[in-house]
């Protein structure tokens, strides 16, 4: 999140406002839904969409364009929870498309483990090597394991260069920006980012709590995280939205036997994001004084499940496939057309490229 605040024109301070104001945003939504609704439905920041913004890089407007780029997010994320037919559009989007869009932009990131690699083999070797074995002996932790490493890296790091953190980089900052509305803006950030975060995070997040037996109230959900994206965007947050994988966790077998009480580990994992938000800027400060290579390849690492994933989704179907390969190959291409994103014009291309293979084989 913290690269692609920056990758949009943020400042240290700015992505530190902005990782604090999200984490708090997601857990105060967790808290707000779980106990409103008693269901274990849990919020997250928009992964995908983070990543969409390091491929997307700064926009006409700078730093100003992209916070309001975030607002007209929030917007569109609590209309679609108020008017039904949008809702029942965004559903609509072919899953091999927004996948292989997906895919195309996390390409990218996790090919920070290779450049890493390259760029810097002794600090980031013992991440990926801690990696690989945690994914031999306890896959679930291998994100985490690798996260530690890195961690340790950057001690190591500063103990051995005498650098130091101030004590006031370490003190939360908080940092509202006036936001700018420009075509660019939302044309190359706010809706690509609307469409990766409905279809990689809200729709997917409803399935996984379908399939563990808990029906999402879909308006309720989207007016409080449309509401909680448009109150943290001057902060500089992107977008929370419900959560998929984490969901699995609260609603799962793991948070306990008596399904009616699962809805406490979301107000749990709520109350503990608030905590970890009011402690992100010291862990900016922290990112920000990592060896080269060290943040961007533990990124990548935690990505790969996902791009696995996506790229097995866009695939699933053998009548998409090519419509989803030219989608992905635009989307990794990373290249603006117009001062608007790949990954729009990615989703553009799959989408009339599979309306026309399909009209022909018809």
């Amino acid at each position: 999140m913290l690269q692609g605040l920056a990758a949009v024109g943020a400042d240290a301070d700015e992505a530190a406002s902005g990782l604090l104001a999200a984490t708090i945003a997601m857990g105060v939504g967790s808290i707000v839904l779980a106990v409103s609704t008693r269901l274990p439905i849990t919020v997250a920041w928009s992964t995908p969409g983070a990543a969409l913004l390091v491929g997307t890089g700064a926009v006409t407007g700078g730093w100003p364009a992209a916070v309001g780029a975030f607002v007209v997010v929030g917007v569109l994320v609590l209309l679609t929870g108020l008017v039904p037919w949008l809702g029942r559009a965004i559903a609509a989007i072919p899953t091999s498309i927004a996948q292989a869009m997906l895919a195309g932009v996390l390409l990218q990131l996790c090919l920070g483990v290779v450049t890493g690699l390259a760029a810097n083999p002794i600090a980031v070797a013992p991440v990926v090597v801690v990696w690989i074995v945690a994914m031999r002996l306890a896959p679930r932790w291998a994100a985490p394991l690798a996260f530690v490493a890195a961690a340790v890296v950057v001690a190591v790091h500063l103990a051995t260069t005498g650098a130091s953190p101030a004590v006031a980089d370490l003190v939360p900052r908080v940092g509202a920006t006036a936001p700018a509305f420009t075509v660019a803006g939302v044309v190359g950030i706010a809706l690509p980012l609307f469409l990766v975060t409905m279809a990689s995070q809200n729709v997917p997040g409803v399935a996984v709590m379908r399939g563990l037996g808990f029906e999402v109230p879909w308006r309720r959900s989207m007016v409080v995280t449309g509401i909680g994206t448009v109150a943290m965007a001057p902060l500089g947050g992107h977008a929370i939205n419900l959560a998929a994988i984490s969901a699995a966790l609260a609603a799962g077998p793991e948070a306990g036997e008596d399904r009616s009480r699962r809805w406490v580990a979301s107000v749990a994992s709520g109350s503990l994001l608030v905590v970890l938000g009011v402690a992100s800027s010291a862990l900016a400060t922290l990112v920000g004084l990592a060896p080269v290579g060290v943040v961007a390849a533990v990124a990548g690492l935690a990505l790969l499940g996902t791009l696995a994933s996506s790229l097995q989704a866009a695939l699933d179907d053998a009548t998409d496939r090519i419509p989803a390969v030219a989608t992905f190959v635009v989307a990794a291409s990373g290249v603006a057309i117009a001062g608007v994103s790949a990954a729009f014009w990615a989703l553009v291309i799959g989408v009339l490229l599979r309306a026309l293979l399909r009209g022909r084989r018809r």
